[in-house]
């Protein structure tokens, strides 16, 4: 009968069995299935014994709660103890109320800087009145029962004048803006159409923005007109030309009525290649 050949058998083959590896390979399940059956039955020990430890502890706390209500009728009333009061005992004696002290109202007076305390005169008295006309000071002479005492005359009313100041003034911005006729677009068409490049500012291949800003009266028409900056060779002069030479604008406006505004705008001069 051929001998059965295990696993261990083919890897220790031609090796020394006799080293302790073999046999181990050999005994390994049995060992495995030992290890686990010892390790299962002290697991489910433990398990037992803390389930009946707590069982026990709930059966000696169920005993301690419970009382016997056997001996105790719950439908039975109590009677209440008697209390005898003697007829003889007075009531005790009302309280009176102290007596109500009598008060005086002052206030303490407030402390102020001496420059702000204030000597007040008293009255004259009403017989004095009779015979006197009230006034700023006092003045020795005849009673004025039968004096006729004209009232005095009516104070004149300084009247300002200030509409000639408000036409003169002049705003930087308004609820209303003053408008070229057409808009912006009509405006730099009337600029481009009209300015003439000046001759120096061409030879010296002068460009940039002047900018200049001017004065839209209450009608309209252009004012006072200044350069805010500029770029020289004739270009300011000729900027501050043209815009004087402007057909009227609409007037800005402030509260419903027209005004004078400030406006400022830019003149760009550029050379065509």
């Amino acid at each position: 009968m051929a001998q059965k050949v295990t696993l261990d058998d083919i890897v220790f083959e031609n090796r020394n069995k006799e080293y302790g590896a073999y046999y181990l390979r050999q005994n390994y399940s049995k060992y495995l299935t030992k290890a686990t059956i010892i390790g299962a039955s002290i697991f489910c020990l433990f398990l037992g014994g803390a389930l009946a430890f707590n069982k026990i502890q709930a059966a000696n706390a169920e005993k301690e709660i419970m009382v016997d209500l056997s001996a105790t009728n719950l439908d039975e009333e109590i009677p209440e103890e008697e209390i005898e009061i003697p007829e003889d005992v007075p009531p005790p004696p009302l309280e009176e109320p102290p007596p109500e002290v009598a008060q005086e109202k002052f206030l303490p007076p407030e402390p102020k800087k001496d420059e702000e305390v204030k000597i007040e005169e008293p009255p004259p008295p009403a017989e004095k009145l009779e015979t006197a006309v009230i006034s700023n000071k006092t003045v020795e002479g005849v009673e004025a029962k039968d004096v006729f005492i004209p009232p005095p005359p009516p104070k004149e009313v300084a009247v300002v004048k200030v509409e000639k100041a408000a036409e003169e003034e002049i705003f930087v911005g308004v609820e209303q803006q003053p408008e070229y006729p057409g808009g912006d677009k009509a405006m730099y068409g009337f600029l481009n159409k009209h300015i003439s490049y000046p001759a120096a500012a061409t030879r010296a291949n002068v460009t940039g923005r002047v900018t200049v800003q001017f004065v839209v009266e209450r009608d309209g028409s252009i004012g006072t007109v200044k350069v805010l900056k500029g770029i020289g060779f004739g270009c300011d002069e000729e900027a501050v030309r043209v815009i004087k030479s402007m057909p009227k604008w609409s007037p800005g406006k402030q509260n419903g009525r027209a005004v004078r505004v400030y406006y400022t705008i830019p003149v760009m001069f550029q050379l065509s290649e």
